[in-house]
């Protein structure tokens, strides 16, 4: 079996993975590669929306905004650490700037200056974007840049097992996704940046291609923090496509089919004011996740409506561009923040598409190259998870509860309850950054002895074995597990939850998992991938559910994403009836829950979010600090 000797090894090649690489060149630690299952896949290269934000601190205008404002504004979102919101304000310009230096091409004004705009929790105007595919052009710049600095790739390569010892990550198994074959990376640190877990829905806007690693991350032990806390959000089904923003500014009509082929336009038979209705449609693409205290009197009430109609009525719902909603446009119906926003885009007037053209040309452009002309077509929608704000647990310098494993990007668990829009982007530089500097000052070095480390990988190799001469002896059902895993999180999983279904759900993931070497096949070694994506989702599934249901446990209150609703009133016409409201009081968001999986069963627990650091700095005895050992402890 091939081994392959690292100081670091990174698993992913989105935004997050290729800077950690660059950043490791940059500070000296030459031994690093990079292992991915496919250079082209993954969220950062696959994904966007109308006008895709980055996140950070304001570098125009005259409001006041500084680091301290910024992680402040982080905090706040709940369940946050305020290490990791101080660290992410203050490595915020530093990141965004080497992007811009890297050729991405945010805009500036006439003076230089990186004009902004406010996005969803974002008091300052923070936010800034090249457009729909700001993060594919984040991860080319990146990925040209790597390549400049002559870094290995390692493609076609799926880690299936992070290899460690006395509590220390030494190196991982993986499996090469062509031949079937089995290697070895010895190594004194790993980077995960491999995204949220994207494979565990099936209404997902995640890209097809990506999947995630977070159930090799929480079999390894790593915890798990804020794993209840999803974005949720309306997006196109077919492509997979986040209709935020402009796409609702521009008021589209929303129709739903039922199985006789009857059209009916939903949101005019529950809203009695047609104003409100216009009005919602328009916050929708300001207010863009789904939000629990948004649902009343809030645009949330739009995705509940939407999942209604698709889930409970068993309904197709689409956006229609091409008529206006309701019965006549009547622009004075809008309340004055739409109208204003409209009028100064010189919008009041037409349909929905022909309002998008004058808005927002390369939104319509976008859905033109996936094959859907918005001039003609109607577009399929669902209420999608979108984004994990939770993930595996990371301390100041991304460091997971594993010694040697850190995780950036989306794979950790820094978010919270909500986030500005766009500070993922902003998350995963600074988390690489970060992991970078530690590793560098702090883990620099040759791993451990090839004896030793066959020693310690000698369990993991034996199984993993046995699992696919399993495998491949199977019928061939690996992808109609899947298929039936990620239908499973969609229906009791997602923003809608309620307990006895969550119960039910998690009593089946763990009878699926157990079962795998006898219910899961495939037909050929280049197929092996199915299946351990099959188990990598349905160890995330099982701690994800159980999360779920401790969360329901613990609280009745509702906060973030999610809504308990009851089961005995699911069709009735007002949503108060159909779905149980608890107030959130706030306390959620102090604390925060972590999930460690131990010896195969799920523990938790509840710790205080750490606050932010307050501290005095005096130049001269930061700098003395910085001269020693660059202030990394």
């Amino acid at each position: 079996m091939e081994i392959t000797a690292l100081n670091t090894l990174v698993v992913g090649t989105g935004a997050a993975g290729y800077n950690a690489a660059i950043q490791l060149k940059k500070l000296g630690v030459e031994s690093v590669a990079i292992a991915t299952e496919g250079v082209d896949a993954g969220t950062s290269r696959n994904t966007g929306s109308d006008k895709q934000t980055y996140y950070k601190l304001s570098l125009a205008g005259d409001n006041p905004d500084s680091v301290r404002a910024m992680a402040q504004d982080l905090f706040a979102c709940g369940c946050v650490d305020g290490d990791n919101a101080l660290v992410e304000a203050a490595l915020s310009t530093r990141c965004f700037m080497n992007l811009c230096e890297l050729g991405v091409r945010f805009p500036t004004n006439q003076y230089g200056e990186y004009v902004g705009y406010k996005t969803d929790h974002d008091p300052c105007a923070r936010a800034t974007s090249v457009g729909p595919l700001t993060s594919k052009e984040m991860t080319e710049r990146l990925q040209a840049e790597a390549e400049k600095r002559g870094i290995t790739v390692f493609d076609h390569t799926l880690i299936i097992s992070v290899i460690h010892k006395n509590g220390e990550a030494v190196g991982a198994l993986a499996l090469d996704v062509q031949t079937g074959d089995l290697r070895l990376f010895r190594c004194k640190n790993l980077i995960f940046a491999t995204g949220g877990p994207g494979g565990l829905y099936e209404d997902s806007v995640y890209p097809a291609c990506h999947n995630g690693s977070s159930g090799v991350l929480f079999e390894a032990g790593a915890t798990g923090q804020n794993l209840t806390y999803w974005q949720y959000g309306l997006a196109s089904v077919h492509p997979r496509w986040n209709v935020s923003g402009t796409y609702m500014q521009v008021l589209p009509r929303f129709v739903s089919v039922s199985e006789d082929g009857k059209e009916h336009e939903f949101l005019s038979e529950y809203f009695e004011d047609e104003g409100e209705m216009l009005s919602m449609i328009f916050l929708k693409g300001y207010q863009w996740p789904f939000d629990s205290r948004k649902v009343m009197n809030g645009s949330s009430v739009i995705d509940l409506l939407v999942y209604r109609e698709r889930v409970m009525r068993s309904r197709r719902v689409f956006l229609d561009f091409t008529q206006n909603p309701g019965r006549k446009m009547d622009y004075t119906l809008l309340s004055s923040e739409a109208r204003t926003y409209l009028e100064n885009a010189g919008a009041c007037f037409g349909t929905p598409i022909e309002r998008l053209m004058r808005m927002n040309q390369p939104a319509v452009d976008l859905y033109t190259q996936k094959g859907v002309d918005l001039m003609r077509e109607k577009l399929e929608i669902a209420l999608c998870a979108q984004h994990n704000n939770g993930g595996i647990a990371v301390d100041a310098w991304w460091q997971s509860t594993i010694n040697g494993l850190f995780v950036c990007g989306e794979a950790a668990g820094t978010h919270g309850i909500s986030r500005p829009g766009g500070s993922a982007l902003n998350a995963g530089q600074v988390g690489s950054l970060r992991a970078a500097q530690y590793i560098a000052a702090k883990r620099n070095g040759a791993p451990i002895s090839e004896e030793v480390f066959l020693r310690a990988a000698e369990v993991q190799i034996d199984k993993h074995e046995k699992l696919i001469r399993t495998f491949l002896h199977n019928g061939d059902t690996a992808t109609l597990l899947f298929q039936k895993a990620r239908r499973r999180m969609s229906s009791c999983g997602g923003a809608l939850r309620q307990k006895e279904q969550i119960s039910r759900a998690l009593f089946e993931t763990e009878n699926d998992l157990t079962a795998m070497d006898r219910t899961c096949g495939v037909k050929s070694p280049y197929q092996l991938i199915q299946a351990y994506r099959l188990r990598d989702c349905l160890i995330a599934q099982k701690v994800y559910l159980f999360a779920m249901m401790d969360a329901i446990e613990r609280s009745e209150n509702t906060s973030g994403s999610s809504l308990c609703y009851d089961p005995d009133g699911i069709l009735r016409k007002k949503l108060e009836e159909t779905f149980r409201f608890t107030p959130d009081d706030g306390a959620a968001g102090k604390f925060v829950q972590e999930i460690r999986l131990i010896n195969g069963r799920c523990v938790s627990s509840l710790r205080p979010v750490r606050p932010i650091p307050e501290k005095t700095d005096v130049f001269e005895t930061v700098w003395r600090g910085f001269r020693q050992n660059g202030n990394i402890d």
